[in-house]
């Protein structure tokens, strides 16, 4: 492990810690995220990393570079600082950003030991419209050796999958009439919604184990006594790979279109938020974390197998470049992720110890893999290898 690394780590830790508090005392929506994205470009900047600011038009979106000026790997550390309704850092964003900004200025102290380039994503929106989607439509990763991130939890997990997802609205429309006295006349958007429910539940017996569906009604009508004309429901459909979650939505879809037909209603289906693929861990990389993470003193028994957790924009960061998302204990307690127990716990000391502990191991991890030739080759073989089996 290299010992540069973790002095730099060590000397601007304490800048890092009050980062992390500041965003975590200000919370911010997604793509609203102005006070976090002044301050980790303004530290970023500080380190000698060149920063484009509002990447492709998002307003609180950067990409930070540091170039070698020598032929070497592209590192990237993914950055996501935007927080949750009501409830705020819930799922520990201020730590994310946080530790991605050490980890690079701590690889930066070796970077002349391989060259190449070394890189954070600024992504904000990672909880509804996740700018890493935008980003890899872009091809902005395409010419990444790898990319690297760690979530906080209350447990050391290893990099496991994710959920490809569309995000359906549905919207009926039909006619309004008096409930009581001319009922006849109307046409029950809410009906419609009603037997939607119930189409996608008799659907569910029919899919594969990894397949999850599931909605709210956001619009139901206003009164009891007049029948709806509009009604809208909101859909998650998710599966294990992209192909699947893609032939479910094209038969949910189809479920709405019998639902209109069978009330009169007509059908508007639209995505409310971006689609987001599944995340291929590439297991040469995550097991680079987890000896990072063994060598900074964490018992290889205590971390755990790498788990689905739901979806994120990371899947569709690691189809473009080998990725890894592994997870750093940061409470001691077994709370949940979005919740407020979490939010609280995630601002104390014990949680900050961890992000930096965290830090270690990503810049650790990605000098191991970038100084190693033949690791970064055997890291782009199985990407290549998993390519080529979707």
């Amino acid at each position: 492990m290299n010992s540069s690394i973790l002095s730099r780590i060590d000397e601007i830790a304490p800048r890092i810690r009050g980062i992390a508090n500041a965003i975590g005392n200000r919370p911010e929506l997604g793509n609203e995220e102005f006070f976090a994205f002044e301050t980790l470009t303004e530290a970023l900047e500080s380190f000698g990393f060149r920063i484009e600011r509002h990447t492709l038009g998002l307003p609180t979106a950067f990409v930070a570079e540091l170039d070698s000026g020598k032929p070497g790997p592209t590192v990237a550390f993914l950055a996501e600082y935007d927080a949750l309704p009501d409830i705020g850092h819930a799922c520990g964003h201020h730590l994310i950003c946080s530790m991605s900004v050490a980890a690079a200025a701590g690889l930066a102290a070796a970077l002349d030991d391989f060259g190449g380039k070394i890189r954070v994503y600024g992504t904000p929106a990672e909880e509804t419209k996740g700018a890493k989607v935008l980003m890899a439509e872009a091809g902005m990763f395409r010419d990444c050796s790898f990319a690297l991130m760690a979530h906080p939890y209350y447990a050391y997990e290893k990099s496991g999958s994710s959920m490809a997802m569309d995000a359906l609205r549905f919207e009926y429309r039909g006619r309004s009439a008096h409930a009581a006295a001319n009922p006849e006349d109307g046409i029950n958007a809410l009906d419609a919604v009603i037997q939607l429910f119930n189409g996608i539940n008799a659907l569910r017996q029919q899919t594969k184990a990894d397949a999850r569906i599931h909605g709210v009604i956001t619009n139901g009508g206003k009164a009891p006594n007049v029948i709806p004309d509009y009604a809208c429901a909101d859909f998650y459909v998710r599966a294990g790979t992209r192909a699947y979650t893609n032939e479910l939505v094209e038969k949910v879809k189809r479920v709405a279109e019998g639902a209109a037909l069978a009330t009169g209603c007509s059908l508007t289906i639209s995505n409310y938020e971006f689609s987001y693929d599944e995340l291929r861990t590439n297991e040469t990389l995550s097991d680079a974390f987890t000896a990072a993470l063994v060598a900074l003193g964490v018992p290889e028994a205590s971390i755990q197998r790498g788990n689905d957790h739901g979806s994120l924009d990371l899947g569709n960061v690691s189809l473009q470049c080998p990725a890894a998302h592994p997870y750093v204990q940061v409470v001691d307690e077994k709370f949940a992720l979005h919740t407020v127990e979490f939010r609280d716990a995630a601002m104390k000391d014990r949680a900050f110890q961890g992000m930096l502990l965290g830090a270690k191991a990503l810049a650790a991890a990605a000098y191991d893999c970038a100084s190693s030739p033949s690791k970064l080759q055997a890291i782009r073989d199985e990407f290549e290898q998993q390519a080529s089996k979707k």
